[in-house]
C-alpha cells in the first residue's frame, strides 16, 4: 500500500531540532522524500505498524503534527508533479 507520511516539529528548541532529524531519518528508511516534510512509503500492513510506532516514539503529541495517509488503492490514485522531483516508480524494475 502507499503511504503518504506529513509531519511538522516544532524547532524553536534544540531538542525540537533533534526530533526533526530522527523522524527524517526514520522516513527516509522507509519511503522517498518528496517535499521537506513528506515522504511516500510504498509498505505492507506490518511495515506501516512498524513506522508509525517508530515516529510515535519520537514525536512529542503536544508540541508536533504527525500524518498518515494510507492509500487505499495505488491503482486509483492520481499524483500530478511540477517542479523538479522526480518520483521513483516502486512498482518498476529495479536497476542497480
Amino acid at each position: 500500500m502507499l503511504v503518504i507520511v506529513c509531519y511538522d516539529v516544532n524547532t524553536e528548541t534544540s531538542q525540537g531540532r533533534r526530533r526533526l532529524r530522527r523522524v527524517a531519518k526514520i522516513c527516509e528508511s522507509t519511503g522517498q522524500r518528496v517535499q521537506k516534510s513528506v515522504f511516500e512509503c510504498q509498505v505492507n500492513q506490518m511495515q506501516l505498524d512498524e513506522l508509525e510506532r517508530r515516529l510515535l516514539v519520537e514525536i512529542q503529541v503536544n508540541e508536533d503534527c504527525l500524518r498518515l495517509y494510507r492509500m487505499a488503492d495505488t491503482r486509483g490514485c492520481e499524483v500530478r508533479e511540477y517542479g523538479r522531483f522526480k518520483a521513483t516508480d516502486f512498482d518498476g524494475p529495479l536497476v542497480i
